[in-house]
């Protein structure tokens, strides 16, 4: 890989693969909405900034000439309560589509998109795949659309799962960020029961992983960038809170959540077995990396409030 092009190079995980991909001395374009939101790539040898929205990416390849090995499409608006907004899921569907036109245009070797772990959710009321979610029906509508551009243009394909990212640099309210604020504040913590299977992926796992994928994944495949230890939600958060906040107290079936990915339809080997990639982040160690972060962003923020953890 010589070039790549990287959508919402921006945001957390899109902006820590440009960072990877410079590190690696790879040329980036990096597409964004603004040059704020580029900031910490500004300046960079390889980086290339390319300012623009949903709007205009149907004009990308007016903007991009270059012999680009992959494109990598992150940028994914509406989170939170959004995520169940038919209006704004569609968008995303339709710029997904339009990034993987314009990828074609521009006569990319490979597109890899960004897919969710809610692709895979199910109710334990009904245990319906893949009926949960507006924003997971979104993702699995827009991988159909870019694997029929894709083949179209020409291109191969590749779509890469990951789910429960976290890291430093992470600056949104998932639930691993907020979870490990609380504990920061010495706080309990309310939870689900926390039975069903979990996977929490650091980030620095995450982009090594999407770099496979983009070398080396196969045509038309998906491959789950994350560990192969899954286990259940209540030991993932109580080690957390074993690591940052020992005397908080964890309230497990605090609240009900019966949506929960089923695993048993991802193959969790299979981006192994395609590429030889093995996340090796030491869990412990990158929790402590991710809270003395989210802790210096508390202070740096002017709040002088004292903290409950151990760090």
């Amino acid at each position: 890989m010589k070039t790549a092009i990287v959508t919402g190079a921006g945001g957390f995980i899109g902006g820590a693969m440009t960072t990877f991909l410079l590190d690696k001395g790879i040329k980036v374009y990096g597409v964004d909405m603004s040059e704020r939101t580029l900031a910490r790539h500004m300046g960079r040898e390889g980086f290339i900034p390319v300012i623009a929205e949903f709007a205009d990416y149907p004009r990308l390849h007016e903007k991009i000439y270059d012999d680009v090995d992959v494109f990598y499409h992150f940028a994914w608006q509406g989170y939170g309560k959004d995520t169940q907004n038919f209006d704004v899921q569609v968008n995303n569907v339709i710029a997904t589509e339009k990034a993987c036109e314009a990828a074609g245009k521009i006569g990319c070797r490979k597109f890899v998109l960004a897919c969710s772990s809610y692709e895979y959710q199910k109710n334990e009321i009904d245990s319906k795949m893949g009926l949960c979610s507006i924003y997971g029906a979104a993702k699995a509508a827009s991988k159909s659309f870019a694997q029929v551009v894709s083949h179209r243009a020409g291109m191969l394909f590749c779509g890469a799962l990951f789910t429960n990212v976290f890291g430093v640099g992470d600056q949104s309210n998932r639930s691993t960020n907020t979870i490990i604020r609380k504990l920061l504040r010495g706080e309990d913590i309310d939870a689900t029961k926390g039975e069903d299977l979990y996977d929490w992926s650091y980030i620095d796992d995450v982009v090594g992983g999407l770099y496979a994928v983009g070398e080396k994944g196969l045509d038309g495949k998906e491959y789950y960038v994350g560990s192969n230890r899954l286990r259940p939600l209540k030991d993932i958060i109580t080690e957390v809170r074993d690591i940052v906040s020992p005397k908080s107290v964890i309230h497990f079936g605090a609240f009900e959540n019966n949506a929960y990915v089923d695993y048993a339809n991802i193959d969790v080997y299979q981006l192994y077995n395609d590429t030889g990639y093995y996340p090796t982040a030491d869990f412990k160690e990158s929790i402590l990396k991710t809270a003395i972060w989210v802790q210096s962003q508390t202070s740096g923020s002017g709040n002088n409030s004292q903290g409950g953890g151990n760090l």
